[in-house]
């Protein structure tokens, strides 16, 4: 992951933990004191809320203790790695740009594709003006590398 998409998930971890958390269980104990737990649809909501809070707490630990932060000054200035933004054109159409993250900071909606994609695995180590295949479940295209840069 990029030393950003790890800071990013630290900081999630944080708010969990701090703030998100201590409003569940006050939430648990109001619903508490309602009465009957059996027909209590407040308690059973924040149970159910803590629990979501509890896994999310536990995978973002589990993801920053085996993360691996790519260092982009350690690659090639025009070499596709993770944390570079690249700028690519397949003949007769647009220029698409994206930025190669790792899984766990993926947002295809915002120009961010993880290294496990079709096309970030066509792109990791190529240059400025190779032409790479794209294999996809539906064929393959070819795509041009028009520029590389540090995202």
């Amino acid at each position: 992951m990029t030393a950003e998409g790890k800071k990013k998930l630290e900081e999630e971890l944080e708010n969990l933990k701090k703030v998100k958390r201590p409003e569940v269980i006050n939430r648990i104990k109001i619903a508490r004191s309602f009465g009957d737990l059996s027909e209590n649809s407040e308690y059973t909501s924040a149970k159910d809320e803590q629990s979501v809070v509890e896994s999310r707490i536990s995978q973002i630990i589990e993801m920053l203790q085996y993360a691996n932060v790519i260092d982009t000054d350690e690659v090639a200035s025009d070499e596709i790695s993770i944390g570079k933004k690249v700028t690519v054109q397949e003949d007769g159409e647009e220029p698409d740009v994206y930025t190669i993250v790792g899984a766990a900071e993926s947002d295809p909606d915002s120009g961010k594709i993880s290294n496990d994609s079709p096309i970030a695995k066509a792109l990791l180590g190529k240059h400025t003006g190779d032409v790479v295949t794209v294999e996809t479940p539906v064929g393959s295209y070819d795509l041009t590398v028009k520029s590389v840069e540090v995202a």
